[in-house]
């Protein structure tokens, strides 16, 4: 059932939370069945209350009841975390974000030293920093695991020049966090929990299984042998990544507790500074313009992820572990935010059908809908886009048949192989400009891929320097 919990320094009151209330009553726990979604739960700011809701089990092996309490991974979403850590330090007089990084991580040894030498904190903030961006190297469950894990970067290919474009990565989430601990001179969790939990007073943040434990605390979900939703084998990733959002778990309602403080400026309920008023606004400034992509947004701020619709900016951000999805979008100007945390089965659909459904109700914005392969594609010359391309995770081709299909094939490498994650073969129709989409789903998604740049290949042809499906792949001809 929901709950309703009123922060002291309301002052704005309306019918939001009596519609976020009843509608949740009516249909949350249903919708949660219907997608086979195991468990879920929900919190929802609203004319300044929070409303919550939850539904499902934990674990489908224990069939613990979810409730408002419980902890769920946030993953991702970590990234906004690690930025206010990263803006308070900017707030301090510590860090300028325009400096090179190297004048206070001289530690950071990478394939390309000469990118290195260029980097600075903005373009890790921004995803613009160039290198792989998915390095998951396990160094140990220690205080020294972030330390020890940017101590292996010293092959850390380079893919585009610092600024080029955007790629996501969680590699550069992972060296801010090393950041923090060095200008703090203190691990990366107890300065999350000094800075940002305690004087926000957020009781159930758990920056490890350790301290979730404490809690109710959900299980990742994976599909099993028949694609049903089983429970996963292993709780968390490792504690090396997690200023990029491998370990940090909680309520949807800490989650917004977080959230209200970028709301309210950057001051916390009992009247505390937790960010200045300008370093919350830089987080929403619109820094870099993505290419056409699914499942992402329109730019990038600086650690938040954008949105543009006709009624505005709608900043948020996602996150996955091992079987858990979570989503937060927040509509600043309406002083609406909404948090939903899942472990496993059709989330895609339990968001649509529950976040972007509240959205529209609560502040009249109407999320884009995913995108889908046109009804009639239209037919386009596809020369440049074929080839092979390749990082540490994935080696790339795309051809076309006899019949004049389009293919992406996708072998996966390294830590993503030792997972057990298969080929898989895609084909690829015209979506717009120098994008393609699949014809099948995946995972309830229609992948993108955009082909970027241009580069003259041994035969003195112009193809494509990039395939970009949120990361970018360079060509490897």
């Amino acid at each position: 059932m929901p709950t309703q919990d009123s922060p002291q320094d309301s002052t704005r009151g309306s019918a939001g939370p009596r519609v976020a209330a009843t509608w949740l009553d009516e249909n949350f726990a249903r919708l949660v069945e219907e997608r086979g979604v195991p468990g879920a739960t929900i919190a929802v700011l609203a004319g300044g209350e929070v409303v919550t809701a939850a539904g499902g089990v934990t674990s489908l092996a224990t069939q613990v009841p979810v409730d408002a309490e419980t902890v769920f991974q946030i993953g991702s979403i970590t990234k906004i975390w690690t930025t206010t850590l990263v803006l308070q330090l900017v707030d301090d007089g510590l860090l300028d974000l325009d400096q090179p990084l190297l004048d206070h991580l001289p530690e950071l040894v990478i394939g390309d030293m000469e990118a290195a030498k260029a980097l600075t904190t903005r373009h890790l903030l921004t995803h613009t920093a160039g290198f792989e961006g998915d390095i998951f190297t396990d160094t140990g469950r220690g205080e020294d695991a972030i330390e020890k894990y940017v101590a292996t970067l010293t092959d850390l290919p380079q893919v585009f020049a610092p600024g080029e474009t955007f790629s996501y990565n969680n590699t550069g989430f992972v060296v801010l966090g090393r950041l923090v601990e060095v200008l703090r001179n203190k691990p990366f969790d107890e300065v999350l929990l000094e800075r940002i939990a305690a004087p926000l007073g957020l009781e159930r943040v758990s920056p490890s299984p350790y301290e979730a434990i404490r809690h109710r605390a959900a299980t990742g979900h994976v599909p099993g042998e028949d694609e049903q939703p089983a429970p996963a084998t292993t709780w968390a990733l490792a504690r090396s990544n997690a200023p990029a959002g491998s370990m940090l778990a909680m309520t949807p309602t800490d989650l917004l507790g977080f959230v209200r403080m970028h709301l309210d400026g950057g001051v916390a309920p009992d009247g505390t500074r937790v960010l200045g008023a300008g370093s919350v606004q830089a987080m929403r400034h619109r820094e870099v313009d993505l290419p056409r992509l699914a499942g992402m947004g329109d730019a990038w701020g600086l650690g938040w992820e954008l949105f543009d619709t006709p009624q505005g900016t709608v900043v948020a951000h996602d996150g996955g572990t091992i079987g858990q999805a979570a989503f937060l979008r927040v509509v600043p100007e309406a002083g609406v935010a909404i948090a939903l945390l899942t472990n496993g089965g059709d989330v895609f659909g339990l968001f649509t059908d529950v976040v972007a459904t509240l959205l529209t109700r609560l502040a009249g914005v109407e999320l884009p809908g995913r995108l889908t392969p046109p009804a009639d594609p239209q037919p386009v010359d596809v020369s440049r886009y074929l080839g092979r391309y390749a990082d540490t995770i994935y080696d790339i081709t795309v051809s076309q048949d006899g019949d004049g299909r389009v293919w992406l094939d996708r072998q996966p490498k390294d830590i993503h192989a030792e997972i057990g994650e298969k080929p898989i073969r895609f084909e690829l129709v015209h979506l717009v400009d120098d994008s393609l989409i699949t014809v099948e789903d995946h995972h309830g998604i229609h992948v993108v891929f955009a082909f970027l740049g241009s580069v003259a290949t041994a035969s003195g042809a112009e193809k494509a320097k990039y395939v970009h499906y949120g990361r970018v792949v360079a060509r490897v001809e």
